[in-house]
């Protein structure tokens, strides 16, 4: 039973659209190291939730400055990354160039895959704050049957999401597609950060 409740509960708190499920989809719709982004995506996550299951819940949340610095360092980033994505959208001609897709550096993707799981907030409010305090009551042999039911629910979504938007690629791959999806992400990202700037105001 602890194994599901934490598995259920990784899941209802990976599945809302954010920067990380958009990347891995969009490197889904291009084939372009999907399958190994949603690998690096399921490990960061996984030592993410065992640092907030084994104790990184009460740093984060006792630490005033260091919550701050998370909040409004996610603030930036995600500003950043949905004015990019509307960016895309608003362009004249959207295209998926496979030969210029191909010339991407896979350290270039890697590290911009790094900066979307680690500098999203949402990713230590998750893992640290929600999973991490309610798995940290729990005793020491359940608490690790509740992160592995998390971490599972983490391996199955990245790479049923790469794989499905692998599958789809040809449908979602149209310039009608790209532009509603680079609006829809833009829209998202911007939105996120309005309302985690909202409560970074009332926590000043």
């Amino acid at each position: 039973m602890i194994y599901w409740q934490g598995f259920f509960l990784g899941a209802a708190m990976i599945l809302p659209l954010g920067p990380q499920n958009m990347f891995v989809m969009n490197q889904g719709i291009r084939r372009h190291y999907h399958l190994t982004i949603a690998l690096i995506c399921s490990l960061s996550d996984m030592a993410l939730i065992c640092a907030g299951v084994f104790g990184g819940s009460a740093l984060l949340t006792q630490s005033v400055l260091l919550m701050m610095l998370v909040t409004w360092g996610g603030v930036a980033f995600l500003l950043w990354y949905g004015w990019g994505a509307i960016r895309i959208a608003c362009q004249r001609d959207i295209q998926l160039n496979d030969a210029k897709i191909s010339r991407e550096s896979r350290w270039r993707i890697m590290l911009t895959l790094l900066a979307v799981t680690w500098l999203n907030p949402h990713v230590y409010l998750d893992t640290f704050v929600v999973l991490g305090s309610l798995g940290g009551r729990l005793d020491t042999g359940e608490r690790s049957w509740f992160a592995l039911g998390s971490v599972t629910a983490s391996f199955v979504w990245f790479f049923g999401l790469a794989v499905l938007a692998s599958w789809l690629a040809p449908w979602l791959r149209s310039v009608r597609c790209q532009r509603v999806i680079n609006l829809f992400v833009g829209a998202v990202m911007w939105s996120m950060a309005l309302q985690l700037a909202r409560d970074g105001w009332q926590h000043l």
